[in-house]
C-alpha cells in the first residue's frame, strides 16, 4: 500500500486534547497501558475494535479520525461495527467501479486472498486497509463498517 497513515499521531493528538492519560483510554479500551503504548507509536497496529471503542469514547467518527472531513460525527451513527456486512459493501464498491476482483487487487496492492478473506468475511479487515481503500476511492469508513448508511461517498 502506497498511502501510510500516521494513526499514532492522531490517537495521542486525540487523546491529550482531551487531557486524558494512557493508563485512562487504556482502561477503557480494556487493555494495558504498555499495548496501548506501542499503538500510539506505531509499534503495533491498533485493531479495529480497540479504534471503534476509542472513537466511541471520544464520540468521533472513523471518518473524523482518518481526517477524511471536519464533521467530528454523523447523525445516527452507530456505536458498533457491522462486521457481516462489510464484506459485502467491499465487493458492492469494487463492482460499482467496474473492477474484477483482479484489478482491485492490483489498484490496492494487495494478495488476492487477503482480499478475498475480507470480502468473505474470513478476516477481520484492518485498520490500514480501511484507510487506503477509503482514501483511494473516497468512500466513508464509517459507511463501509456500518456505522452510519450516510454519506457513502466523501466529498
Amino acid at each position: 500500500m502506497v498511502i501510510i497513515m500516521n494513526y499514532g499521531a492522531i490517537l495521542k493528538e486525540i487523546r491529550t486534547y482531551d487531557l486524558i492519560t494512557q493508563e485512562k483510554i487504556a482502561n477503557i479500551l480494556g487493555i494495558s497501558k504498555k499495548t496501548y503504548g506501542l499503538y500510539e507509536t506505531q509499534y503495533k497496529t491498533i485493531p479495529l475494535k480497540h479504534l471503534n471503542n476509542f472513537c466511541n469514547y471520544f464520540n468521533i467518527s472513523f471518518d473524523y479520525f482518518f481526517k477524511f472531513t471536519n464533521q467530528t460525527n454523523y447523525k445516527h451513527m452507530k456505536k458498533d461495527i457491522d462486521y457481516n456486512n462489510i464484506g459485502i459493501k467491499l465487493k458492492a464498491i469494487r463492482k460499482e467501479k467496474g473492477l474484477t476482483q483482479e484489478e482491485f487487487i492490483k489498484k490496492l496492492n494487495c494478495k488476492r486472498s487477503t482480499l478475498s478473506k475480507y470480502e468473505n468475511n474470513k478476516n477481520s479487515i484492518t485498520v490500514d486497509f480501511i484507510f487506503y481503500l477509503c482514501k483511494k476511492y473516497n468512500i466513508s469508513a464509517d459507511y463501509l463498517l456500518g456505522k452510519t448508511d450516510s454519506p457513502k461517498y466523501l466529498k
